[in-house]
């Protein structure tokens, strides 16, 4: 029997298990809770806060308070040099490096065995899994799988830890079936050098029968025109003629799905997404006609979620558990974790879209969003609007990013957006009042503050030379892996730092 089949045949058995939390949801967490704290009670947290003692939710709530990474942060540190049974009982030697988007500082979550393998990995899994039951005919095992991993690099402190991208910590570890259909080669895929590693790993996958991409949109497409520049070829499909699925995650796909339709030209393409973070593996879109998520139960993450209506940080004082969420409500997403994170706020937002079984969409950050004038403009917003904009005029961007213009005295404030188009709009001015539209269409206290131009004046827009936000997050160590531009900012220190580094400024 054929690799590719033994492969689906087997991966298939996992969906009994996720038909399993998907009738039974709450029953699952609680289990899990209960779980993790019996195998964390006797850590120097876990005795700290009596996790032995904890027998029901409110009791855990009780006795666990909100964390962040600085409330953690030297505890982390702890076990960076060395120390162990700090937040979780077994070794912790790998450190994901987040991307950083709310703080300038990168910041080091711990990944340890079980979070690698009970969590990221079985999310993996679980991607196949779910891929092949919506495509029963699929042969992804008889082909390559090309990951557009980040850089990782030896801890100083210890020969045989490692700090670096939670993707390179994945490609670093690999099970042998995974690494058998890699592509590229380790050497180039754990490269740190950006520019590089996108000519070495177009040189070497272009000649590789690849069925699978999985990687950031930003990154992949650089690397896509990458491949087509050295072949000479006008789309992806005539370099990879038997490729079938684009497997992403990490930023909204909806801003960048023209630019990829383009490079494939074929409709035969499969999207679908993925939000796996470094603080764990979250969910899946397991419905090929939908970008909604499935929360996935059983990776060692048990979930609450404060109402961004009530959301102070980690002084909050509204926090449920999934049994108590509710529809189309903006959620701040926390989480207790088998690699030592307890009750902590990852900083992602994300609205139900389902409760049977529970599905979700990410709509942004807890610190991502603008409400300087009482507009309160979240990323799900912005990303939608640009979209809508985007195919009305025929054109395409590669990143943006808005913060707001302060009211003086005698002058009113507005958005100022900053583009980079790929293909830039015939008219500016054209696509500037249709994003405002849009814009106002998609969210009514944006729309209020517009009104009569009172209080809020229409948005401005920069479009940006091509290369400037790699530029920056080149200066400031962002650049490759899963860093990416903070969408909105209520202040003005990125975009007037941005646009330092474009020489003409367009409005």
């Amino acid at each position: 029997m054929p690799f590719n089949s033994i492969f689906a045949w087997i991966i298939k058995k996992r969906i009994h298990q996720i038909d399993l939390f998907r009738k039974y949801p709450i029953d699952v967490q609680n289990e899990l809770l209960f779980s993790l704290l019996n195998v964390s009670k006797d850590t120097e947290f876990g005795a700290k806060h009596h996790f032995s003692e904890i027998k029901s939710y409110s009791k855990y709530k009780e006795s666990v308070e909100l964390s962040n990474y600085e409330t953690l942060k030297s505890s982390i540190e702890r076990i960076i040099n060395g120390e162990q049974n700090i937040l979780w009982p077994t070794e912790t030697k790998w450190f994901a490096k987040s991307s950083g988007t709310t703080s300038d500082k990168s910041k080091y979550i711990p990944v340890t065995k079980e979070s690698l393998f009970e969590c990221h990995y079985k999310g993996g899994k679980d991607l196949l899994a779910l891929y092949y039951e919506n495509n029963p005919n699929s042969k992804l095992f008889n082909g390559k799988h090309l990951i557009v991993g980040g850089s990782a690099q030896i801890n100083p402190v210890g020969l045989d830890s490692y700090l670096g991208d939670l993707s390179a910590i994945i490609v670093k570890n690999l099970p042998w079936w995974a690494e058998l259909k890699r592509t590229p080669s380790k050497e180039i895929a754990l490269m740190s050098d950006w520019e590089e590693k996108i000519l070495k790993m177009a040189q070497e996958t272009i000649h590789e029968d690849v069925y699978t991409i999985a990687g950031v949109p930003s990154w992949t497409y650089v690397l896509l025109q990458k491949i087509l520049e050295i072949s000479g070829k006008k789309t992806i499909k005539e370099v990879w003629p038997n490729l079938e699925v684009f497997l992403h995650g990490g930023v909204s796909f909806e801003p960048y799905k023209k630019l990829f339709d383009d490079l494939m030209v074929e409709n035969n393409i499969n999207y679908i997404e993925t939000y796996n973070a470094s603080e764990g593996f979250f969910g899946i879109q397991d419905q090929l006609n939908s970008n909604e998520l499935l929360l996935m139960l059983d990776y060692g993450i048990f979930y609450e979620f404060i109402p961004m209506s009530d959301f102070h940080g980690i002084e909050s004082n509204n926090v449920i558990n999934l049994s108590e969420v509710e529809e189309n409500k903006n959620y701040a997403l926390v989480i207790s974790t088998n690699g030592g994170l307890w009750r902590y706020i990852i900083g992602d937002t994300i609205r139900f879209t389902s409760l049977k079984p529970f599905r979700f969409v990410i709509t942004g950050r807890t610190k991502s969003f603008i409400n300087v004038f009482g507009e309160e403009i979240i990323v799900e917003n912005a990303e939608k609007a640009i979209t809508s904009a985007c195919l009305k005029h025929h054109c395409s961007i590669k990143d943006f990013t808005v913060a707001p213009v302060f009211l003086e005295k005698d002058k009113q404030g507005y958005h100022q957006w900053l583009i980079e188009f790929i293909i830039e709009p015939e008219n500016l001015e054209d696509f500037r009042n249709t994003l405002d539209v849009e814009l106002r269409n998609i969210n009514s206290d944006y729309d209020a503050k517009r009104s009569k131009d009172i209080l809020l004046k229409k948005l401005t827009i920069n479009s940006l030379k091509p290369g400037v936000f790699n530029q920056w997050l080149k200066i400031n160590d962002k650049l490759g892996g899963q860093n990416k531009i903070p969408r909105l900012c209520n202040d003005r220190k990125l975009l007037d730092e941005i646009l330092k580094l474009n020489v003409n400024e367009n409005h």
